[in-house]
């Protein structure tokens, strides 16, 4: 996370890596998926087939948002990068 949000904040020009920013929003989306939901089905003691049909609702909720998040992304400009790792940064402290 940290060498895609430090090449995208040193670059002379911060859109050229929009692709590995966006990228990084749908591992972090994915992560965040698995964490809150899956973890706590885990916890629960929830069934395979509870777990199995979470996972492949999560999938194609991650696969939505991670679309979507990603046209954004390929749109922004060099100030809206910049905020969007700041952004990035703040929720890893």
């Amino acid at each position: 996370m940290s060498e895609v949000l430090t090449a995208l904040e040193q670059a002379d020009d911060p859109e050229d890596h929009r692709e590995e920013l966006a990228d990084l929003v749908a591992d972090l989306t994915q992560a965040g998926m698995d964490y809150y939901y899956l973890r706590a089905l885990k916890l629960a003691g929830a069934g395979a087939v509870a777990t199995g049909s979470a996972k492949v609702g999560i999938s194609t909720a991650v696969k939505m948002i991670s679309s979507v998040s990603r046209s954004f992304i390929m749109r922004m400009d060099t100030k809206q990068l910049l905020k969007v790792s700041t952004h990035i940064r703040s929720l890893a402290e």
